[in-house]
């Protein structure tokens, strides 16, 4: 198995291991809150009704769940056959497909079709070789006007991490810096129309606003 192919399988194991770990069937509070803060950003962008791609869905909480409770169409998107599978009963309103993001020929999204693409913590899985170009899918399935909302890596890192959650499961993340994630998304066709630090202990994430012209 190549170096990339493990890495999709470790993170793929690792969420079907521990995704009651990771996310319960609710939200705590700071986390509903946080991400109904990023996902807001759409009202002023995408109508009600509009068909909005979440990929790295997880359970479909708190994500997906505020997505449909606003009136969009959601198509949620993961690896983890665990984490789908409990979406399907957390957000029945929801489709979810199990699915590798990094795989080029795993989604067969029409062009300009979606409304929105919302990815929350789950670009920073993927190899590093193969994000560039799912940003440039990404962009090709936003309708003109469309909006991506992404929490992307913030300083550069790639690793494993052993013990995840407190387990014997390990986790792998790789991504590169802010910067490069702004590069890579403008050279998609993309205007980022908003950035800001989500700190983390020492470090944190970046989130990223982006409109399809």
């Amino acid at each position: 198995m190549s170096e990339p192919q493990d890495q999709v399988e470790r993170v793929r194991a690792g969420y079907n291991a521990l995704s009651r770990s990771y996310r319960g069937d609710i939200a705590d509070g700071p986390t509903q809150s946080r991400y109904a803060t990023w996902l807001s950003r759409l009202r002023d962008h995408v109508q009600a009704g509009g068909h909005v791609l979440d990929l790295g869905c997880g359970n479909g909480i708190p994500a997906a769940q505020w997505l449909v409770d606003n009136g969009y169409r959601v198509t949620g998107v993961d690896v983890s056959d665990e984490m789908v599978s409990r979406a399907r009963t957390l957000v029945p309103q929801a489709e979810f497909v199990r699915a590798d993001l990094s795989d080029p020929e795993a989604l067969g999204f029409p062009a300009g079709e979606a409304a929105a693409v919302v990815a929350l913590y789950s670009l920073i899985h993927i190899p590093l070789r193969q994000q560039e170009p799912l940003l440039r899918r990404i962009a090709g399935w936003l309708r003109p006007g469309g909006l991506l909302v992404a929490t992307v890596g913030h300083n550069a890192w790639q690793g494993r991490e052993q013990g995840w959650l407190g387990s014997a499961v390990e986790m792998w993340w790789s991504h590169p810096d802010a910067s490069t994630y702004r590069s890579w998304i403008e050279d998609a066709g993309l205007a980022v129309v908003h950035e800001e630090l989500v700190p983390e202990g020492s470090s944190g994430h970046q989130l990223i606003v982006a409109r399809r012209g």
